[in-house]
């Protein structure tokens, strides 16, 4: 270089002097300025020797004998490799997890320990691997955040130490060996189809149940409704026959008092006036007194009422209990109370009939 300075004109050397220092002030003030961002900080040394750290915004430092370590003070994820384990009860698996740390101690961070992210991958995964070691197969794929909280329990202490704070741990994958997920998918598979079956067979139980419930409500009904129309019919019967009974009474009555009637009219045509008249004929007699003259037999006797049934009678066929009976059928039987009133109606047509017959039989020929 001197010869250089030698070979140029004087003022061209002093000019090159000039720019050379001013190149060399420029480079000791732009080395000497250092601008911190907002969430950084630096740790500053001199001459090799720590002299604090720059906080955020313009600072002045020596130049050409400082340095300066930068460290994020925001929260940094930092990926744990996939690790392989093997659990309490011997079954291979392989996990990978994120830890979110945090520089809460820029000074120690950079004192204690030399490269404190990688310190903390390191650390993390063999923890990971102990975590998945102490615990058995089902716990690993089951209870992730017990994982999650024990290794970053286990993280806790010696970060300290180095001025970092893991802020949360988390587990991403769990996966066994090959062999244990095929065993795993035909245990799933055999317990789909047992529910499957449980659910299929609880399904034609209820169906059994609900058509047995159906046919015997439908037979109990069925049968109801024979027994109701059985106990109709034979009450109509009954009445049916004791009125015809009681209509055949009558007649053959009336037949005697008129052929008794005939034979005395027989013997009053005779000569003798002493007349012989037996009890049953007087009695006979005395019930039809309306017929006969106005006399003292007419008076004390009764008129016929071969028509009223009497108390016995009544209670022997229900007369009194018809319209109770047909409530009760309507209810215990469900049958249709315009059937029940038909029945009714067609007994009740029945005795009217028979009355019509009777107090026609009974109204005396006009003399």
């Amino acid at each position: 270089m001197i010869p250089i300075l030698q070979s140029l004109p004087a003022g061209s050397s002093i000019t090159f002097a000039g720019l050379l220092v001013l190149a060399l002030l420029i480079v000791a003030v732009y080395s000497a300025v250092a601008i911190v961002d907002a969430y950084e900080k630096d740790a500053l040394t001199v001459f090799g020797e720590y002299r604090g750290l720059l906080e955020p915004g313009i600072s002045f430092v020596p130049p050409f004998v400082s340095r300066r370590y930068t460290f994020d003070m925001r929260t940094q994820t930092i990926d744990v490799p996939q690790q392989e384990a093997i659990t309490r009860d011997n079954s291979p698996v392989t996990a990978d997890a994120v830890v979110y740390i945090r520089v809460m101690d820029a000074k120690r961070a950079f004192l204690e320990v030399d490269d404190y992210k990688r310190a903390v991958s390191n650390l993390a995964q063999t923890t990971l691997r102990a975590v998945i070691g102490d615990m058995e197969l089902d716990d690993t794929l089951n209870k992730r955040q017990e994982i999650n909280s024990r290794i970053r329990e286990e993280l806790d202490e010696p970060t300290d130490e180095w001025g970092i704070r893991v802020e949360s741990v988390e587990v991403r994958e769990v996966n066994p060996s090959r062999e244990v997920q095929q065993a795993m998918e035909q245990q799933t598979s055999a317990e789909r189809r047992r529910r499957a079956m449980i659910l299929e067979a609880q399904g034609e139980r209820q169906s059994a149940i609900e058509k047995a419930e159906g046919q015997k409500r439908s037979d109990i009904i069925r049968a109801q409704g024979e027994k109701e129309s059985q106990i109709l019919e034979a009450q109509g019967d009954a009445i049916s026959t004791v009125l015809r009974a009681r209509s055949a009474e009558s007649m053959g009555e009336r037949a005697i008092i008129e052929k008794g009637m005939e034979t005395l009219e027989a013997i009053g045509q005779g000569e003798s006036t002493t007349f012989v008249i037996p009890q049953e004929l007087s009695s006979l007699v005395g019930r039809y007194g309306k017929h006969l003259t106005d006399g003292d037999v007419a008076q004390e006797m009764t008129v016929l009422d071969s028509l009223e049934f009497d108390e016995d009678t009544r209670e022997l066929l229900g007369l009194d209990n018809i319209d109770e009976m047909i409530g009760k059928f309507e209810v215990d039987s469900e049958i249709s109370p315009n059937v029940a009133q038909e029945g009714l109606k067609s007994a009740e047509e029945v005795i009217e009939e028979l009355d019509k017959e009777l107090e026609g039989e009974e109204t005396p020929p006009e003399k």
